[in-house]
């Protein structure tokens, strides 16, 4: 996993096991039934909903499994409330980390996130000691054998929203637009034949600290358990990290 992308990380997940795959949709299920709630069941009218929903197919997520999720978000879970909750801090070799979390038990929750802070010899702090460090972006994956630099951008330069191309990755161009835009920015380049990995929204750092080797791998193996959390629906981190999973 080079830099903050997310990309070989997502990839390695979804090669996984059924355990690793069923926590994915557990995430995306919180996150469907939020949707409904704010802003009700017909994603033509709630953009969040069909944001989700976009989402869960960029997963694989069964269509099935999807409208259960959905016509269960407008039933019976009416009665939970999952709460928006955003845990900061820092990990090993001076990463800063941003912990997203959906929960209907904030002490749980805080219990569980602090824990692997202090397990994998971070520390967490309060709301804004890192997250003043990094910027909230829309970020559509691409990839590089689908389309030549030059053609993406051209197609991008014509969008508004469109902020950025980062190419550095060796598989994939990853589209950074403002919020508001993901969705608009998507389906335009989707029209203009362009294939969507990926859409999501995420907290790009404004710069990045590289770790050592060993600080690397503990890092990695705290992303992973804070992701293997129910209530946890993102980690971001500001982490160069140039080791793979299974150098640990």
């Amino acid at each position: 996993m080079s830099g903050h992308s997310k990309w070989h990380n997502i990839q390695q997940k979804k090669g996984k096991t059924d355990a690793a795959r069923a926590n994915i949709f557990t995430k995306i299920g919180r996150e469907l039934a939020v949707a409904v709630k704010e802003g009700g069941a017909d994603p033509n009218s709630n953009s969040k909903l069909a944001q989700v929903i976009a989402k869960a197919k960029d997963n694989n997520m069964p269509n099935d499994n999807i409208m259960r999720s959905i016509k269960k978000a407008s039933g019976e879970l009416g009665s939970i409330n999952y709460e928006d909750m955003i845990y900061e801090g820092y990990g090993v070799g001076g990463t800063a980390i941003i912990v997203e979390a959906l929960t209907d038990n904030k002490n749980r929750t805080a219990g569980d996130v602090r824990h692997l802070f202090d397990k994998f010899g971070g520390s967490m702090g309060t709301n804004g000691c890192v997250s003043f460090m990094f910027k909230r972006k829309g970020v559509i994956t691409i990839a590089k054998c689908d389309v030549e630099e030059d053609d993406l951008m051209m197609y991008a330069l014509e969008l508004e929203g469109f902020e950025d191309i980062n190419s550095e990755d060796d598989e994939v161009y990853q589209v950074y637009t403002d919020t508001a835009s993901l969705a608009s920015v998507r389906k335009s380049l989707e029209d203009d034949g362009v294939k969507v990995l990926s859409a999501e929204v995420d907290m790009i750092p404004d710069n990045y600290v590289t770790p050592s080797a060993e600080q690397q791998a503990t890092i990695i193996k705290m992303i992973d358990k804070l992701e293997e959390l129910d209530d946890v629906q993102n980690v971001y981190h500001n982490a160069t990290l140039d080791i793979d999973d299974d150098e640990e």
